[in-house]
């Protein structure tokens, strides 16, 4: 299993990555402002890097359920200088989390290998975006948007409604002269799904390894843990994820994206050293 990120040929064949989450934004679901400023910024990311982290995504706009978009200008404003600093200071990939085309190729023109789209690559420009440049992409389902994602999500079956969302971008890609090694594949956990969909999805991840691209998880501290374990702390949630990250990687996850990077990590080797000691 490749992934083509620019001057890069990653193998995701026997090891997961980790992807850091480093948001730059004052309103993210758990750790909005915290980051916002992009020396304090920096030196989280290299940190997050220094516990593990292979990939640094970075975020100017906030995805959480009812959130509203965010200028271009601003989102610029908050993203190139943290991806401008980080490109010259740390040997992790760095990675644009945006749905704009003129954010993601300025990210890229700055060091950013990979562009993280939580709306699919569905932007007019954006698939000309990978084609041109040839990061790497990652493609996200999810139904609606931000702002409305979260009411009464409805399929008639997830796991084909995704796959197909998947077949159809892939598609598009391949028209637009995108190798199809540049993409990389998320579900997209929490971003229009219920309850009852996250597990679904979780249960039977390898379900989409049918596509023959790298799979990619982003669970991290999200509310869906809270309903499931009955604690409603933010922090409460960290438990959670280590153990969806073992069992994910079990079940064909190759990038697994994650707010603290050391303990998922450690979970996602022994995991890995499991599976390699049984193949």
């Amino acid at each position: 299993m490749f992934w083509r990120v620019r001057n890069h040929t990653l193998d995701l064949g026997k090891h997961a990555l980790l992807m850091g989450v480093l948001n730059v934004t004052p309103d993210s679901f758990s750790d909005g402002g915290l980051y916002s400023h992009p020396s304090i910024a920096v030196q989280r990311g290299l940190a997050l890097v220094g516990a593990g982290a292979d990939i640094l995504d970075i975020g100017g706009e906030s995805s959480r359920p009812g959130a509203t978009p965010v200028e271009l200008e601003e989102e610029l404003r908050r993203v190139l200088p943290v991806i401008q600093a980080l490109s010259s200071r740390c040997n992790a990939l760095l990675s644009v989390d945006t749905c704009k085309p003129e954010v993601a190729r300025e990210a890229v023109r700055l060091g950013a290998s990979i562009i993280n789209d939580i709306s699919g690559l569905r932007a007019p420009g954006m698939l000309e975006v990978v084609r041109d440049t040839r990061a790497g992409a990652v493609a996200m389902h999810m139904q609606g948007n931000p702002a409305t994602m979260q009411q009464a999500p409805l399929y008639s079956n997830v796991l084909e409604d995704v796959s197909d969302f998947f077949r159809a971008t892939l598609g598009r890609c391949v028209e637009s002269g995108i190798d199809p090694q540049q993409i990389a594949l998320d579900p997209g956990i929490g971003f229009g799904k219920s309850v009852h969909h996250n597990v679904r999805i979780l249960k039977d991840f390898d379900f989409f390894q049918q596509h023959g691209r790298p799979l990619v998880l982003g669970v991290s501290r999200k509310s869906f843990l809270s309903t499931l374990t009955g604690l409603p702390a933010v922090e409460d949630r960290e438990w959670p994820t280590i153990a969806i990250t073992s069992y994910a990687r079990h079940r064909g996850a190759a990038v697994v994206r994650v707010h603290e990077v050391r303990p998922n990590a450690e979970a996602l080797r022994m995991t890995e050293a499991i599976l390699e000691a049984c193949a």
